[in-house]
């Protein structure tokens, strides 16, 4: 099996191989929530975003590796790097899922549209998507690595009239 490129710009970082099971989402979610609680900039709002970025992320990734397509390792771990640095929170999700384009994914109905109502599952990468600031996916040895940076939000303060 392939090693993962590990960037050596990554500032402070943790890496995990977890298991391509369901229950180790809770896991992942656990040690984003810390990593963001000790950055003094991140605050409990914005820390619930990397936690369920992650999630997203994580139960993709797990749903690929395991549905047993062409290229892909079942048995591979899902790799997780969560790194700080410059005020920021890089998170990346490796799979050996076989890989997949993000382009061809489909397109949802408004939230409005009863039509959206036809879809149950999909909706990770939107998620993903209005909760980080960045988001890439690259191709891996074997799968994908979905890379999100996070970083602080600014409250905004309402004037009292």
């Amino acid at each position: 099996m392939d090693q993962p490129v590990v960037p050596t710009d990554l500032g402070e970082f943790v890496e995990l191989e977890l298991p391509a099971r369901p229950e180790v989402v809770a896991l992942a979610r656990l040690v984003v929530g810390a990593v963001a609680a000790v950055e003094p900039l991140f605050d409990e709002a914005r820390g619930a975003d990397l936690r369920l970025a992650v999630s997203e992320a994580c139960t993709n990734a797990i749903q690929a590796q395991l549905a047993g397509r062409e290229g892909s390792d079942r048995d591979a771990p899902i790799v997780l790097r969560c790194s700080v640095k410059d005020g920021k929170i890089k998170l990346a999700v490796q799979d050996h899922g076989g890989g997949f384009d993000p382009k061809g994914l489909p397109e949802h109905p408004a939230v409005t549209d009863p039509a959206r109502l036809d879809f149950e599952g999909g909706l990770g990468i939107p998620i993903i998507r209005l909760l980080a600031d960045d988001l890439q996916f690259q191709a891996s040895p074997g799968g994908t690595t979905v890379v999100m940076t996070f970083g602080p939000r600014v409250a905004t303060e309402q004037p009292f009239l």
